[in-house]
């Protein structure tokens, strides 16, 4: 039996350090999402680089950026992390029928989705839900997962996809960023910086042509979450494209603002994606219907900002 070398298999505990920094940007932040001190997740970031021989974090005066090998080892480990904790739910379940395995989207989860969770645990509490962040498409069988929130079209591969929702995007900046670059029409914008989501390369060309505007540069800082979009415009960093029911609460508070009035249906929606193999699968069968009421409650809601 070949044995794998100690090297090649750092600890979970530096593994949940580093997935912490690469998705937070930080590492203050990601010493409070883990409850642990800065200096500890500074220790755990060492050890795995020099585990590893090579530089994964490079520490700059606003934060942390990802070294190229950082950031194609900061992939891998979230998935890696993700399967994990997915497997160790199943181990401690002692009823498998009756458990629903849901991927979803950082953003859509925490601010949209988590608040009216109390409602279907309550409503349903045979079902017990092990949650999953993914972004993009994924193949449900070796994933092992049953349904999965997805914004994009409804493209994907022996899969039903039910609609959900469209979503409004705004450009949007700080009030400090604007005060220092006026901004009176859009053609202004195409000389600042733009921060662009990784899954949505053609959002503000989109954006722009929808004002009659031809944009020769777009291409920007490119992040994976809008999560980390909002951090960086909140930063000063530049204009981000958002969904504005996803920034409800920073454009409520004043800390974000419309960088140019006008606001445009996104070429990408919301959809609730099963496998065509599990459609019969009773679990993700009544968390569909459940969120399509909720949906629906959220299209009636007033001062709705979807663009409807």
């Amino acid at each position: 039996m070949k044995i794998t070398p100690r090297r090649l298999l750092p600890s979970t505990s530096a593994l949940s350090a580093f997935d912490a920094v690469a998705r937070s940007g930080s590492f203050t932040a990601a010493a409070a999402a883990l409850d642990l001190t800065q200096g500890a997740i500074s220790r755990q970031i060492a050890q795995l680089e020099e585990q590893l021989g090579t530089t994964l974090v490079e520490r700059e005066a606003r934060g942390v950026r990802l070294t190229d090998k950082g950031r194609a080892y900061a992939e891998g480990v979230s998935e890696i992390l993700s399967k994990i904790r997915s497997l160790s739910l199943d181990a401690l379940s002692d009823n498998e029928d009756m458990r629903l395995r849901l991927a979803i989207l950082p953003t859509f989860g925490t601010r949209w989705l988590m608040p009216r969770m109390p409602d279907f645990v309550r409503d349903n509490p045979g079902i017990t839900i092990s949650f999953a962040t993914r972004i993009g498409q994924f193949d449900f069988r070796t994933e092992n997962i049953d349904a999965a929130i997805h914004v994009g079209r409804p493209d994907w591969p022996d899969a039903d996809c039910r609609f959900l929702m469209n979503e409004t995007v705004v450009a949007v900046c700080t009030p400090e960023f604007l005060m220092a670059h006026p901004i009176a029409r859009a053609e202004d914008l195409l000389d600042l910086p733009l921060l662009e989501m990784a899954s949505r390369p053609g959002a503000w060309r989109h954006w722009f042509a929808s004002l009659d505007v031809t944009a020769h540069r777009t291409e920007g800082m490119m992040f994976e979450q809008f999560s980390n979009v909002t951090q960086a415009c909140l930063a000063g960093l530049g204009v981000a494209l958002m969904p504005e029911f996803l920034i409800e609460t920073e454009l409520g508070s004043g800390r974000l603002v419309r960088a140019l009035d006008w606001s445009v249906e996104s070429e990408s929606a919301y959809y609730l994606v099963r496998p065509r193999h599990r459609l019969d699968f009773a679990p993700a069968r009544i968390f569909a219907d459940w969120l399509a009421a909720k949906v629906s409650e959220f299209r009636e809601e007033p001062n709705l900002i979807l663009g409807w």
